[in-house]
């Protein structure tokens, strides 16, 4: 009996314990957070909305007050506006529907020559109620064989108050006719540990982008520039990585190896740059992604120029970008087929001629972990094949031409030149020579009309 009663109690004990605490959840929920002192998650979400669309507001005023034409970025909330029509920017369940993402962070640009550098800046944006740190690195346009030191621009700026962040980057503009950002270099720990690095869209790398069309906007009350094909902009955005040419290394092969300057080699240049161009122009009129490969990417690499003994260009496609009116594409500009080896589904390799150079496009088939493009040996119908470690595409320039090569590029320059790739090998073998090449059978005769095509 004793023990039943034991048990009685202890249930009893437990039972009040649990009428006390849903007490306390009550309390809570129905009268603290109704007086503001512990605010529900609804609650909460406002006062974040709040906080970030104030610190918008505060640096719009800020850039007005000094006549700065910035225009909107931010990936989240670009991804919002591309959702719906413009007419509906200003509607929205919520006071913030598009400019409060939820995150630490809004990303505004401003294109440099707009930007103006003035010293009282920081103490307006402290009046403001906002604190300023400007982030400045080298002037990419301004470094080059001659000149390795340039000169410090500003390259991003960040206006902070609230625990949030206004990003601002600025776009400047490159001899190949698109805009350039650089890279965010948080040099103190302070400030690493104040901004939201690692979140930020923009900074953990260059970027480049072509020149949106901007549309000025009325997005959640607020007069906001944004990219007029907020779906074109994010695009770009996701491939818009840029590396820089190794300027110091160039000069450094240059002068073990002296660059040739007689009039064959300058006038090789010049017509392989025409001929880059006509490609580059007419590959993007199609849609089709491309990057310098072999010869071509390792003059990039290498020496920040092209291989004048190399007597041609040299591009990649992946195969599943091929679309079958290239070739009459290339025609139209002048340049005609010179050779055409393999099929679609195997080893597809186009060579045309123009400004007495070729250009090779070598299509890249995908297997695995590795890459591979073909070759063909019109004489015997022997295939060969080039394997590379996976990579992706950045931006870069050559020769003042915006062009992609491998971000990976030492590794695709070693896969197919070998560790030696930075001593020159004026004899080369295509089908012996490249690290890289494995013999890959040969084609039937019975398809020779089809895969092995010489014009």
């Amino acid at each position: 009996m004793a023990r039943l009663n034991k048990t009685v109690i202890l249930a009893l004990l437990v039972a009040s314990s649990s009428v006390f605490l849903l007490f306390q959840l009550y309390y809570y929920r129905h009268y603290i957070s109704k007086h503001g002192i512990y605010p529900s998650s609804n609650e909460h979400w406002q006062l974040e909305t709040d906080a970030q669309l104030q610190v918008v507001k505060m640096f719009l005023g800020l850039m007005s007050r000094y006549n700065v034409p910035v225009f909107l970025i931010d990936t989240a909330a670009l991804g919002n506006l591309s959702q719906v029509p413009p007419k509906e920017y200003r509607s929205g369940q919520r006071h913030c529907s598009f400019l409060c993402t939820r995150r630490e962070f809004t990303t505004f640009a401003v294109f440099a020559k707009f930007w103006k550098h003035d010293t009282s800046l920081p103490r307006v944006a402290a009046e403001h109620g906002l604190e300023l740190l400007e982030v400045r690195g080298n002037d990419p346009r301004l470094v080059g064989l001659d000149n390795l030191s340039g000169t410090t621009i500003p390259l991003h700026l960040l206006f902070s108050s609230k625990g949030h962040v206004v990003h601002l980057v600025i776009f400047y503009e490159r001899s190949g006719n698109y805009l350039w950002h650089g890279p965010l270099r948080l040099k103190s720990s302070i400030d690493r540990k104040l901004i939201p690095f690692q979140k930020l869209d923009f900074g953990r790398h260059a970027g480049a982008f072509d020149r949106p069309e901007l549309l000025l906007s009325s997005v959640d009350g607020l007069d906001v520039w944004i990219p007029k094909n907020t779906s074109r902009f994010l695009t770009e955005y996701s491939h818009a990585r840029f590396v820089e040419c190794r300027y110091r290394d160039a000069r450094t092969f240059y002068q073990l190896y002296p660059e040739d300057t007689s009039p064959e080699a300058t006038d090789f240049r010049m017509k392989a740059r025409s001929l880059l161009s006509v490609a580059s122009q007419t590959l993007t009129g199609l849609g089709i992604p491309f990057w310098l490969s072999s010869g071509t990417c390792l003059g990039w690499f290498r020496q920040c120029s092209l291989i004048s003994y190399s007597k041609d260009v040299d591009l990649g496609i992946w195969i599943k970008d091929y679309k079958p009116d290239i070739i009459h594409a290339f025609e139209k500009t002048g340049l005609p087929l010179k050779h055409k080896f393999g099929k679609v589904e195997d080893s597809l390799e186009l060579s045309f001629q123009g400004f007495d150079v070729k250009v090779d496009f070598f299509f890249f088939y995908e297997e695995g972990d590795i890459v591979w493009n073909g070759g063909t040996q019109a004489k015997s119908g022997k295939k060969f094949k080039y394997v590379f470690p996976r990579f992706s595409l950045c931006w870069t320039e050559l020769m003042e031409l915006k062009v992609r090569v491998p971000c990976e590029t030492l590794d695709y320059v070693e896969a197919n030149y070998g560790q030696n790739w930075n001593i020159p090998v004026k004899s080369w073998d295509w089908k012996s020579s490249p690290s890289n090449v494995q013999e890959n059978g040969a084609w039937p005769v019975r398809e020779w009309s089809e895969v092995i095509r010489v014009y």
